[in-house]
């Protein structure tokens, strides 16, 4: 069956500001010491299952020229803008009807944009043994991450082991973000894990899962069906999308769908949540710091440092992420990188928005 992808590109990327902005956010910046940007490194690793003209984008209309610029060769009929964010869900219906109406049916490996793979064969490998399972009925699978540590931040899957289909385990239930203690036992227990929001499956079960379990925008979905190919597409689009409610994948399908499949997957997952991913990406210094642009550094430790052409000088610090750009410098406790967003919510709420 063919393969297609849907890669979701429409965050914000608030927790790596100031250097991710409302005008270039995370999936289009080079995090990784290669130089390649998030979202180019997404259609890499999914290149050898999915052919060029089967992968589509989803993002917001302002990100229509950052796609064509750094995807040379994307049809541009591919580039999917949602006139406003609606989370993951109606995301995902817009893919689906973009790919049904094209090819009827087909297995459509879904991915966000700003993820980072470190074995990028044995992810192939993984995908190509969800999509044998999704082919294999109505199955919706998804890919898990096999957890190492207790991770309170990630949403976690219970899969059962003992029910099985080829190489993917049936899934019990989803779970939310658990405390330190419920993270401990999901680890030890061997039964769960991480919620990468990886997902594959026909294009048909998506839409009939849409039809029973969110009937309301799958109706909205059908509509804007009609209209791909038609000049009132784009009205259709904006009309039809702006009035759907927003929610997630999870929530609205995956918590209560049948035949739910997860594949656990070992390849180096990053998920880039925060500025403290960087100092797991990118080349630590023989005292654990992560350092670039004009730094110099005197007895200091486990500190991400950034910065363009004005000096940086660090001198005796700890935990520290210090980040520089033309018009803002981020320094933060490692400790409450979390808590950047926060800085946006306060930029927004004096005004100065010319800062996000």
């Amino acid at each position: 069956m063919k393969k297609t992808a849907l890669i979701m590109a429409g965050g914000k990327g608030e927790r790596f500001w100031p250097k991710s902005r409302v005008s270039l956010p995370k999936q289009f910046l080079s995090l990784t010491d290669d130089g390649k940007t998030m979202i180019q490194l997404t259609v890499e690793r999914i290149r050898p299952l999915v052919e060029l003209e089967d992968i589509y984008i989803a993002t917001n209309s302002l990100y229509r020229k950052l796609v064509t610029e750094q995807l040379p060769g994307l049809p541009e009929e591919n580039i999917l803008c949602e006139p406003v964010g609606r989370n993951t869900a109606p995301c995902i219906g817009l893919g689906a009807v973009h790919i049904n109406k094209k090819y009827d049916d087909a297995v459509m490996i879904v991915l966000p944009s700003d993820h980072l793979i470190k074995n990028n064969e044995v992810f192939a490998e993984t995908l190509e043994q969800a999509a044998k399972t999704a082919e294999q009925g109505e199955n919706l699978v998804t890919i898990g991450i096999t957890p190492n540590y207790p991770e309170t931040g990630y949403g976690y899957i219970h899969y059962d082991k003992e029910k099985m289909l080829g190489s993917a385990n049936a899934v019990k239930q989803f779970v939310e973000k658990p405390d330190l203690e419920l993270a401990k036992k999901y680890l030890a227990s061997g039964e769960y894990l991480w919620n990468s929001g990886m997902f594959v499956w026909k294009v048909s079960t998506i839409l009939n899962n849409f039809e029973k379990l969110m009937p309301d925008i799958y109706e909205g979905l059908m509509t804007i069906k009609a209209s791909i190919g038609t000049s009132e597409y784009k009205n259709v689009l904006e009309d039809t999308f702006g009035a759907m409610r927003s929610e997630s994948v999870d929530y609205g399908i995956m918590e209560n769908a049948e035949n739910i499949y997860s594949i656990p997957g070992d390849f180096g997952w990053d998920d880039v949540g925060s500025w403290l991913a960087v100092g797991r990406i990118k080349a630590n210094d023989d005292n654990s710091n992560v350092v670039s642009g004009n730094v110099v550094s005197v007895e200091t430790k486990n500190c991400v440092i950034e910065a363009q052409d004005k000096l940086i000088a660090a001198v005796g610090l700890d935990g520290i992420i210090i980040v520089d750009t033309q018009d803002a410098t981020l320094v933060c406790d490692k400790e409450h990188a979390g808590q950047i967003k926060q800085v946006l919510a306060a930029l927004r709420e004096e005004g100065k928005t010319e800062y996000l």
